[in-house]
């Protein structure tokens, strides 16, 4: 049976993608939950990182499950599947928690585009990225076109998304795309994991969302959450609330 399960240890939550026999294929079912399990991390102030991770040894995530939208219409497939699957994936990339990407086997198709919405990734040596949507007659459509161009170079993203090809874990060091390569992905992100979550989870959460904004990542609603922020912080905010629940005219301090 197939699903995402999520445990947590301490302060570092981790997900493992669980569909082995079909390699971690993504099902309507799975991205439903990761989206209910980063909800339920970015309310949980005791988890302060998160490890994504496949089950077994063979795949991270082989993409998106072709039976769940090989059927559906056109219009279906565009509103349900692309933009259903863009918004659990585009929730972990705005988790303001920092995220690491376990690719303890291959990622391809949505499963390549599901380690891109992490921050950043660990990598086997036998494992390697594609891009084969072109195979089956469809194009990237949970941002492989966009999120994963800001990640690796343009020639890189041709040969996979153009050209077929797979991209293995030396070049995808090489090229930054990787943190570290890894024959036990799982303890290697689980140390990163741990590391960042002995920092200041604000500090970190802050830096997090100025690098999304600098690189447009909900930029718009980055910039306005940091303003309310700064905002809440001051006597001018407590002062208008203060006056407004006493039903009196606000004197703002300006300080």
């Amino acid at each position: 049976m197939s699903g995402v399960r999520l445990h947590v240890a301490g302060s570092v939550a981790e997900l493992q993608l669980q569909n082995p026999a079909k390699l971690n294929c993504l099902t309507v079912e799975m991205l439903d939950q990761l989206a209910s399990h980063i909800e339920m991390i970015e309310a949980h102030a005791g988890i302060r990182a998160v490890v994504i991770i496949g089950e077994g040894e063979k795949a991270f995530c082989s993409g998106a499950d072709i039976k769940a939208w090989a059927d559906l219409a056109p219009a279906d497939f565009a509103r349900t599947w692309v933009r259903g699957g863009h918004r659990s994936l585009d929730r972990l990339a705005r988790l303001h928690k920092p995220t690491v990407a376990a690719l303890n086997g291959h990622a391809f198709g949505g499963g390549l585009e599901l380690a891109a919405a992490c921050d950043i990734r660990v990598i086997s040596p036998e494992a390697a990225i594609a891009l084969p949507e072109a195979g089956v007659g469809i194009v990237p459509g949970w941002s492989g076109s966009q999120r994963l161009a800001r990640l690796i170079p343009e020639g890189m993203l041709k040969e996979m998304a153009l050209f077929g090809r797979r991209i293995g874990a030396d070049r995808l060091h090489a090229c930054g795309f990787a943190a570290a390569i890894a024959r036990d992905v799982r303890s290697a992100a689980q140390e990163i994991a741990g590391r960042v979550a002995a920092l200041s989870p604000r500090a970190t959460e802050i830096t997090k969302a100025m690098i999304h904004a600098g690189l447009g990542e909900d930029s718009a609603a980055l910039i306005e959450a940091l303003g309310s922020a700064a905002i809440a912080a001051t006597p001018d905010r407590a002062e208008g609330v203060a006056a407004f629940q006493g039903k009196r005219k606000a004197e703002f301090p300006g300080t």
